[in-house]
């Protein structure tokens, strides 16, 4: 089943959440400490996602057209406006900031490797494996993040349903027209971009900077666009 490894993948977020929601609450020291730990290691695999880039150039192009894209589709709001809204849904009930949890545990789930190579390798070749790995380290993050930022996180599972499925189903479509090698070179690159996403990521967990991540997210579109022309016209 060619979307076997990412419905495990979104039930683990799922029972990590709702596991992460009835444990007992941290207090405010722990609660700071705990998202400034995943913010540094977030901004760590972030950089070493960007370091395996072999097109510079590349990158520069995709990030700033996809920044430029973003800003003009106000991606960003729109991810506000669906936080406010479970927001208003949830209430209370979810604790904490639901808009907040849902936006930084989507991002940190859907913007990574195995985000992209997971779904890739387990529609074409049928290994699972990558999803495995990913389901146990987002089922930790997931239990972490409820448990400091509230319930909001758990309707992040939605996103990486439907994220990584269509990443699955259109790299079936891609694979009756490149090669397995086109194929992880691309992959390679749109990590590398969607490591300076994380990296984003990271930044705004540790309140250093505010970084409108989302609005960077057609990068990762405009990177595979470009290494597909490259390899084609190479």
């Amino acid at each position: 089943m060619a979307l076997w490894g990412t419905m495990v993948n979104t039930l683990a977020i799922i029972l990590a959440s709702l596991l992460g929601f009835i444990l007992p609450k941290l207090n405010e020291n722990m609660h700071r400490t705990i998202i400034q730990a995943v913010g540094i290691f977030t901004c760590v695999l972030g950089v070493a996602m960007a370091l395996k880039s072999n097109e510079a150039l590349f990158m520069v192009i995709s990030l700033a057209l996809g920044g430029f894209l973003g800003e003009l589709m106000r991606i960003e709001g729109g991810f506000e406006k669906l936080g406010q809204w479970l927001e208003k849904k949830v209430g209370k009930a979810g604790g904490g900031t639901v808009g907040k949890a849902f936006v930084t545990s989507t991002l940190v789930f859907c913007i990574g490797a195995m985000a992209i190579l997971g779904p890739i390798d387990g529609a074409i070749r049928h290994n699972h494996d990558l999803l495995y790995t990913k389901s146990i380290m987002d089922g930790l993050i997931a239990l972490v993040l409820t448990s400091t930022m509230g319930l909001g996180v758990i309707f992040s599972a939605i996103a990486v349903l439907l994220y990584q499925g269509a990443i699955g189903i259109g790299a079936l479509w891609f694979a009756s027209f490149f090669s397995p090698e086109v194929i992880q070179a691309v992959t390679l690159e749109v990590s590398a971009v969607g490591g300076i996403l994380i990296i984003g990521v990271g930044l705004n967990l540790l309140e250093i900077k505010k970084v409108r991540v989302a609005n960077l997210l057609p990068a990762l579109v405009i990177m595979a666009v470009l290494m597909g022309v490259s390899r084609l016209i190479g």
